[in-house]
């Protein structure tokens, strides 16, 4: 299967799905979406593959949404390009954690917002010293979601996660680490052969097993994201309806502060 915005290498055991649009900091629209969630379905299905590395290209992990790609429906209908690109990434969230096979986010740069989510469904996370985390969503007059609520609540704490939601801050990746959001930190130049290292050593377990304790930290965890992924669905939209999130649009867009008015 041929894609267009990731790049798909299946190298022994090891299956490598590299969100590959640079240039937009690997943000998310309808297609990089699909092709991600095809990819992981392949990984899912293909019994020689033993662990799934999702990372980046260029100077990012993941941005989010493509900014763009919402641009294009700010005077019609706002809510629809949220809508089209929520129901591929909740099914990458779902297909992320239903898959029998350890999934390692290796976050090779910044991330933020829905990509922040993609990286915390992992089951393990490795970062570059020089990546970034941002919340992102209140800052542009939306609400999280693709569980990021929930992950960052589970990870890091009621009291981080407001914070995050009301102030917005950017974490640098020791950061992140102290809030156990990340379970390891290498320089950029060790980042390939530390995330080769643990991706052979996963490849090399006892698969079996760690699908049956995958599936057992999952019990409770799944009900909880089901419900989770439904609530912040409503909440984002009605959020991309709002006149805050015209004016955070404009204001990302024109590189401007935004002037919210709290409709």
């Amino acid at each position: 299967m041929s894609f267009k915005d990731i790049l798909f290498c299946k190298d022994g055991s090891i299956a490598t799905i590299t969100l590959n649009r640079p240039d937009s900091f690997n943000a998310l629209d309808l297609n990089i979406s699909n092709e991600i969630r095809s990819a992981l379905e392949i990984c899912s299905s293909d019994r020689e593959i033993r662990v799934v590395v999702l990372t980046g290209s260029g100077k990012a992990f993941c941005s989010g949404g493509d900014i763009k790609y919402f641009e294009q429906f700010a005077r019609s209908d706002p809510a629809e390009p949220v809508r089209r690109v929520l129901e591929p990434l909740h099914r990458i969230v779902l297909e992320i954690r239903r898959m029998p096979k350890p999934v390692l986010a290796v976050i090779n740069g910044s991330v933020g917002g829905a990509g922040m989510s993609l990286a915390l469904a992992c089951d393990l996370r490795l970062c570059s010293s020089q990546a970034k985390f941002k919340q992102a969503y209140t800052s542009l007059g939306l609400a999280p979601d693709v569980g990021w609520s929930m992950w960052v609540g589970l990870l890091a704490g009621f009291a981080r996660a407001s914070e995050m939601v009301f102030l917005d801050p950017v974490y640098d990746a020791q950061q992140a680490l102290a809030m156990g959001l990340v379970h390891k930190v290498a320089a950029p130049e060790e980042l390939p052969e530390a995330a080769r290292q643990w991706a052979e050593k996963l490849a090399a377990g006892a698969t079996r097993s760690f699908a049956i304790a995958k599936e057992n930290l999952n019990q409770t965890l799944l009900t909880l994201l089901e419900r989770q992924l439904e609530v912040e669905r409503q909440g984002v939209l009605d959020a991309s309806r709002s006149d805050d999130y015209q004016e955070g649009l404009d204001a990302f867009l024109k590189k401007r502060k935004p002037f919210f008015k709290g409709s």
